[in-house]
């Protein structure tokens, strides 16, 4: 059995696309994953499966919550090894790293978007996108930045979903556990 991390993107947010994480999680038991661990209420899955590949198991949970929820929910399944060379390869400051948000991408987007993201600057923000993964960093916080999810989608034609410095630790640490 090995560990995998799934991403849910754009669940318990504002309201909108509920779902409770116990019935998650005996969703995901039912499909015969083990040792299913929820953290938060954003759509952090920790879970043991058999040698499956990421993208089988992103089409199995897609499935199995569009059954169960009638909600089509993009999710992203990663390797522990996976998220931590993302949060490895962040090229910020160890002082800005601890207030960066990683976005991660569901596909890789095409270069001549990348370098035209790249070019838009804001004051007290940065960003850097390297392959499946955006690093943001913005000095004033998250809240009040141009920069967001829904921005890089956008202007990159791929869906991301993104999680802070503590969320990213706090899923490493459960799935060395």
């Amino acid at each position: 059995m090995k560990t995998y991390i799934a991403l849910l993107r754009g669940i318990n947010v504002g309201g909108k696309n509920k779902i409770l994480m116990a019935e998650l999680r005996s969703l995901l038991v039912g499909m015969g994953l083990e040792n299913v661990k929820t953290y938060i209420q954003s759509g952090n899955i920790l879970f043991n499966a058999e040698d499956n590949t990421c993208v089988e198991l992103e089409t199995q949970i897609n499935i199995a919550i569009l059954s169960k929820f009638n909600l089509d929910v993009p999710v992203l399944v990663k390797t522990p090894e996976d998220l931590q060379h993302i949060f490895d390869s962040c090229p910020f400051s160890e002082e800005e790293k601890q207030n960066s948000y990683f976005m991660m991408l569901y596909s890789k987007p095409e270069n001549n978007l990348v370098e035209t993201v790249l070019e838009i600057e804001y004051q007290n923000e940065r960003v850097n996108i390297s392959g499946s993964c955006i690093y943001f960093y913005a000095s004033h916080g998250y809240g009040r930045t141009k920069y967001n999810t829904n921005f890089f989608e956008r202007k990159l034609k791929v869906t991301a979903t993104a999680r802070n410095y503590k969320t990213m630790l706090k899923l490493l640490e459960l799935s060395h556990a």
